[in-house]
């Protein structure tokens, strides 16, 4: 994998993650079909349930012209293990917003903060979210149909990395890449 800075920092990355490190390098290799990293995100994800663990990697990875998003999750078939991968190209022109929400303990203390937690929102308009309600005209005693209303919110991945949970190097980490991120979406 080639980057920009230092040529490990990917692959390092994905091996502390600890799910399956050859096997997303191998998915994140083909989705960058060549192009240098410019920055990278990559987030593992535990969630239990009544029955079983189940794993999830997604990888955020900056090009100098693509967002490459990889989702790497557990797959059982026949109770054997697998996993699936998928990769999403993003052109940088078409990525519509970068939003960035810190989370900060003791916010009147004096001098240079650090985050205890961050989210990234990203929007480029392959997912939308529709929440919908009955809509009505404001007669209390109106029993007539008037159909729905709601509203469209773009919600193609959001991302949150605490300090607390994931320890300071992962959030730092968040914020380095949502900084050039940034700003590689805002010289289009």
């Amino acid at each position: 994998m080639r980057t920009r800075s230092n040529p490990d920092d990917l692959a390092t990355a994905i091996r502390q993650a600890g799910y399956y490190p050859e096997l997303v390098g191998q998915v994140i290799d083909l989705a960058l079909a060549g192009e240098d990293v410019l920055g990278h995100l990559i987030q593992p994800e535990t969630t239990f349930d009544e029955a079983e663990v189940k794993r999830h990697l997604t990888a955020l990875v900056l090009t100098p012209s693509r967002l490459v998003v990889v989702h790497v999750d557990d797959h059982a078939v026949d109770g054997a293990a697998s996993a699936v991968a998928s990769t999403e190209s993003v052109p940088l022109r078409e990525v519509r917003s970068v939003m960035l929400t810190q989370g900060f303990a003791d916010p009147a203390a004096r001098g240079p903060r650090a985050a205890t937690d961050v989210t990234i929102a990203l929007g480029w308009g392959a997912v939308k979210r529709l929440d919908l309600e009955p809509a009505t005209c404001g007669d209390p005693q109106c029993e007539a149909d008037h159909g729905y209303t709601g509203t469209a919110s773009p919600d193609d991945l959001v991302i949150r990395v605490s300090g607390l949970a994931e320890g300071q190097a992962a959030l730092d980490a968040a914020i380095r890449f949502a900084g050039v991120l940034s700003a590689a979406t805002a010289g289009r």
